[in-house]
């Protein structure tokens, strides 16, 4: 069976924290994200941003696995991400 991992590297354990003020409404804005590495079946994993919610804490250095609550039936009935992806630890399981 194989599952999508996500892995978290020591060096990765900070959030990207942007924020600003929208030219188009003046209202501020602020993007929180973790850079992580998706393993996607090639030789080597591909770097991605995982968006984080303010006030949560970063993920840890580890591999993890995205929880069904991060997906969504959108439109077309076609499945996608939802607007928070959530990251549960692999545990050290055997891959």
């Amino acid at each position: 069976m194989s599952i999508l991992i996500i892995e978290v590297f020591k060096e990765n354990e900070s959030l990207d924290i942007r924020e600003g003020v929208s030219v188009k409404t003046g209202k501020p804005w602020k993007q929180i994200s973790q850079i992580a590495y998706v393993s996607l079946g090639g030789k080597f994993p591909v770097e991605t941003s995982i968006p984080m919610q303010d006030g949560q804490p970063f993920y840890k250095a580890g591999k993890y696995q995205v929880h069904y609550s991060s997906f969504k039936v959108g439109d077309f009935n076609k499945l996608e991400f939802g607007r928070e992806i959530i990251l549960v630890a692999l545990d050290g399981k055997d891959f």
